[in-house]
């Protein structure tokens, strides 16, 4: 926690946290499909409570635009009631992999999935915002809204329109102005530049709705629990744990290249994430992740400690409570720009595009977890993802290879490499094609691994040729 020496730094950077994360609380409850003061509550849960953990030091966490979709389809299914025992499940469950130690594990999902998991979720997020955008009730599934978007111009309210993308037009051009100005983040300026033009000119545009933080705030009561006996809801449980905690142990290898200060404790981090999300379960609020967007603009504000987050999430608090009305005056327009804006950060033009070049499979992995994503549902769409990268690794990893060489009018032949199921018919093929009726000696010395289906099979086949005295062949 601070000294003299880092409180005056720790101090500034909270303030600026506060600022980055305030849009994106509200924007994120407002596009899952709950009240915009339950972002709030699970930023500053956030904040208070998984800040004090050592888990990860610089790191903020918070309401998350990667588990917009996933949050939005299980109010949906299920109701806003049941979404605080999804919530507490999944915090539960990571408090056990914080306790088992799984954390490290994280670290071993393929990196094309990972990127495949956020287009995905970038895409599905632009196709929703597209609708917020222009005032427009959006369709039910994915595929529906990225059909009806050629209609969006003849329904969408032409001044939402223009709010939203001046607001995304500021938070670019924001990134031009001078280091000293950006202190102030892009989305604060582009939601409050929208707010303003709504105001001044009365423009008769959908706003945030507001009830008060505490009359938001809805304990499940013990009915709710009933919602786990279901298949779907257990699996979105599992959902909500394993990718917040992919994205929050990704956030925090991200944060530690961009500072000197102690390296992330993955375990202590899952399990912080778990008492953040099981509060914020009991309340009824929002699921977090750790989130890149304010952890980075806590280590760029000066942070050097996690006293920061801390007090980022006494801001918001008091924001909350002091100035609830002041939320009523935000368009969804503007909040939809800022969440358009977030969606296409998430979209990995450049790693599609340098994978292409230089791993085509890893590229495929990728752009098959983001359209399965699309097709089906988040969930959904990264298991396919993990089992097409299984599938892929246990392709490449069993690559066997025959070399042929001549020694003293005799064919030895040498298999090298990993003999497995996946290549037994190539590998009996090649050892098929060689010619009957010469001397061959068979070596195995060069393979790596072999199972057992590969054993019996060359068993076999050294069965059915024909013995040679003194043969040295390895099986």
């Amino acid at each position: 926690m601070p000294g003299a020496g880092t409180f005056r730094d720790d101090f500034g950077a909270s303030v600026v946290v506060a600022l980055v994360a305030l849009p994106l609380c509200v924007g994120v409850a407002v596009a899952s499909g709950v009240p915009a003061e339950l972002g709030i509550v699970t930023g500053v849960v956030g904040g208070l409570v998984t800040g004090w953990f050592r888990g990860s030091s610089l790191q903020v966490s918070g309401p998350a635009a990667g588990l917009t979709v996933l949050v939005y389809e299980a109010v949906q299914a299920y109701g806003l009631p049941a979404l605080g025992v999804l919530v507490l499940a999944a915090g539960v469950m990571q408090l056990g992999m914080g306790a088992l130690r799984l954390g490290r594990w994280f670290r071993a999902i393929s990196v094309a999935v990972v990127h495949g998991m956020l287009a995905g979720i970038g895409l599905v997020l632009i196709s929703g915002q597209l609708y917020a955008l222009g005032g427009v009730e959006a369709p039910g599934q994915t595929l529906a809204k990225l059909r009806g978007v050629h209609e969006l111009g003849a329904q969408a309210d032409l001044a939402a329109v223009l709010l939203g993308v001046g607001t995304i037009a500021a938070m670019v051009a924001w990134r031009r102005v001078p280091a000293r100005l950006r202190i102030v983040p892009g989305a604060l300026v582009g939601v409050a530049a929208a707010t303003a033009v709504a105001v001044l000119l009365r423009l008769p545009v959908e706003k945030v709705r507001v009830t008060g933080v505490l009359a938001a705030v809805s304990p499940p009561g013990w009915g709710d629990f009933g919602v786990l006996a279901s298949v779907g809801a257990a699996g979105t449980v599992v959902a909500l744990a394993l990718i917040a905690s992919a994205e929050t142990l990704f956030s925090a290898a991200a944060v530690d290249r961009m500072h000197d200060g102690p390296r992330t404790e993955y375990d202590k981090e899952l399990i912080a994430q778990g008492v953040g999300n099981s509060l914020c379960g009991l309340l009824g609020a929002l699921p977090m992740t750790a989130v890149i967007v304010r952890s980075a603009a806590n280590v760029e504000a000066g942070a050097r400690t996690r006293a920061a987050r801390v007090m980022h999430g006494g801001w918001l608090l008091l924001f909350a409570v002091a100035f609830p009305r002041a939320l009523e005056s935000v368009p969804l327009a503007a909040l939809a720009g800022v969440l358009l804006h977030a969606g296409w950060k998430l979209l990995p033009a450049r790693a599609v595009a340098a994978l292409w070049r230089t791993h085509r499979g890893e590229a495929v992995v990728l752009l098959v977890t983001a359209s399965a994503i699309l097709v089906t549902n988040l969930f959904e769409g990264v298991l396919i993802g993990l089992g097409l990268a299984v599938a892929k690794a246990a392709w490449e990893t069993s690559h066997v290879h025959i070399e042929e060489v001549w020694e003293d009018e005799e064919l030895c032949v040498r298999v090298v490499g990993n003999a497995s199921f996946l290549r037994l018919p190539k590998l009996l093929d090649a050892l098929d094609a060689l010619p009957h009726g010469q001397p061959v000696r068979l070596d195995l010395s060069g393979l790596r691994h072999m199972d057992h289906a590969c054993l019996t099979a060359l068993e076999g086949w050294e069965r059915a040729r024909t013995p040679l005295p003194g043969r040295e062949g390895v099986i």
